[in-house]
């Protein structure tokens, strides 16, 4: 799907699978904390930090706005990817542990949640999620991911001296 807009998306999709996702989306905007923005992202629909609150952006590329929650309908079902789960597993654990009391089954990867219909989704544990993570937290959450993983400003800087150390060659010493 090539739509640029929200209401593009949702206007390209079949009836049932719109108003399902408009229930999601309804759910993650009345529960979603200052700060984040609505718009396409990926080729979904996504909340997002937007680069005028973290400039460096997703993967630290200045173009492309820090992650969230995104949701999307695909060929075999619906789909609401946590994006805010890594890096910070404490949520995910606790998102695991609600919605089994939701009585609802869980069908789950790393940070997605699939679902066939509104009814397979515990929308009240979606909501409570999206509310629990400011904008500041998430982005010290992506941040301390990424320096775990080795990667952002810090590991640049270390990589530009150590290829720099390995291009040097060792002067002969004149005898």
């Amino acid at each position: 799907m090539t739509a640029s807009t929200v209401a593009q998306y949702l206007a390209a999709l079949p009836p049932d699978r719109r108003a399902a996702l408009s229930a999601v989306r309804k759910v993650i905007n009345e529960n979603l904390p200052g700060g984040y923005e609505e718009g396409m992202q990926f080729g979904m629909i996504g909340w997002y930090v937007p680069l005028s609150l973290y400039p460096a952006g997703y993967g630290e590329n200045p173009k492309v706005p820090l992650s969230f929650v995104a949701l999307a309908s695909q060929k075999s079902g619906m789909v609401l990817h946590f994006l805010c789960f890594y890096g910070h597993p404490t949520l995910s654990t606790w998102f695991t542990s609600e919605y089994k009391k939701s009585g609802k089954k869980l069908d789950m990867g790393k940070g997605c949640v699939r679902f066939k219909s509104l009814e397979d989704l515990a929308l009240d544990v979606v909501g409570r999620t999206v509310a629990r993570v400011s904008v500041q937290e998430h982005m010290g959450n992506y941040r301390a991911a990424r320096a775990l993983m080795g990667k952002g400003k810090s590991r640049a800087k270390k990589g530009v001296k150590k290829s720099a150390v390995k291009k040097a060659k060792p002067r002969k010493s004149a005898k």
